[in-house]
């Protein structure tokens, strides 16, 4: 067991999960800590103020109520915050997807949650750094930065994950223009592509299996393009990615690199871990080994 007496929670106040921010409170106090900081936020682009509060605190551990976005906003302030790697991070998934969670094996249970995040394992993962901004499941572009913008605000809040199904399925003829993407500084792609995928973790929108062999912790990350047009070519896709291995798809192109760069014929919106971003026509993606703690079960997940 680890001693954590300074705890901070930062929280989306519009996320739930069990009992909520009141549930959350009475487990973590039940753990015996001394000082419990609190922050709440109606955003999670108004966490990152909170979360360096936090640090400057002194705190032992850091504990992250809501969704993909909220988490990735949080471990931006870590990465790039002084002293923010040695902070411990406990992750209560409360929000749609939760697709860090899911890959960690964090399950969608308070209780539980609370209990891994005081009691499990550390785990140092890598993150994504997207021209400046970490992230530490994916960024998308193109087709992928297209749906979540769709999807994102009160539609999710709606509709949930089928919120994704319905924005991807308007897409599917989008145009895909040109790309050039070089890979450590070799090129790599020069053609049409309809999405640009970099993850960190296998999983990724929908719960599919993108990269199946992608881990957290390898100091890499997957790259993936794809030039599916159309509702049959984009079936056949999916299916492959449920079915198999996604790189055997004819539609597909996968490696693994350490610095991505993406030159766009125009200008494409992408997405960060679920949250859309502003168009862009040139990208650049590096690794960050290491870059951030995170508490886990102790048991590793079945990353397939």
């Amino acid at each position: 067991m680890r001693t954590s007496r300074k705890i901070a929670v930062v929280a989306h106040r519009r996320k739930t999960l069990g009992g909520g921010l009141d549930e959350l409170r009475r487990l973590i106090t039940d753990e015996g800590v001394d000082d419990l900081i609190w922050y709440e936020v109606p955003k999670s682009r108004k966490a990152p103020k909170q979360v360096r509060k936090a640090l400057k605190a002194g705190i032992d551990l850091l504990i992250v109520w809501g969704g993909d976005g909220m988490v990735q906003r949080t471990l931006d302030a870590l990465a790039g915050t002084k002293g923010g790697a040695k902070v411990p991070v406990g992750i209560i998934p409360a929000g749609t997807a939760n697709l860090l969670a899911t890959n960690l094996g964090i399950p969608h249970d308070l209780a539980q949650a609370v209990r891994i995040a005081f009691h499990g394992r550390l785990r140092r993962l890598d993150l994504g750094v997207l021209n400046g901004e970490h992230f530490a499941v994916m960024a998308g572009i193109g087709f992928d930065g297209a749906m979540i913008q769709d999807a994102d605000g009160r539609l999710k809040e709606r509709m949930g994950k089928l919120a994704y199904v319905w924005t991807g399925l308007r897409h599917l003829d989008d145009p895909a223009p040109r790309a050039k993407i070089k890979v450590d500084g070799t090129r790599w792609f020069s053609d049409e592509a309809s999405c640009v995928l970099v993850g960190n973790v296998g999983m990724v929108t929908g719960g599919i299996t993108a990269f199946d062999d992608a881990r957290p912790d390898d100091g890499w990350l997957d790259v993936g393009v794809a030039t599916a047009r159309g509702a049959t070519q984009w079936a056949r896709t999916m299916g492959q990615m449920a079915v198999g291995r996604s790189e055997d798809s004819p539609y597909v192109r996968m490696t693994r690199a350490r610095r991505i760069d993406v030159r766009l014929a125009e200008p494409l919106r992408y997405e960060l871990d679920g949250g859309a971003r502003e168009a862009a026509r040139r990208i650049r993606i590096d690794v960050a080994p290491a870059a951030v703690k995170i508490c886990v079960p102790d048991e590793e997940p079945d990353e397939r």
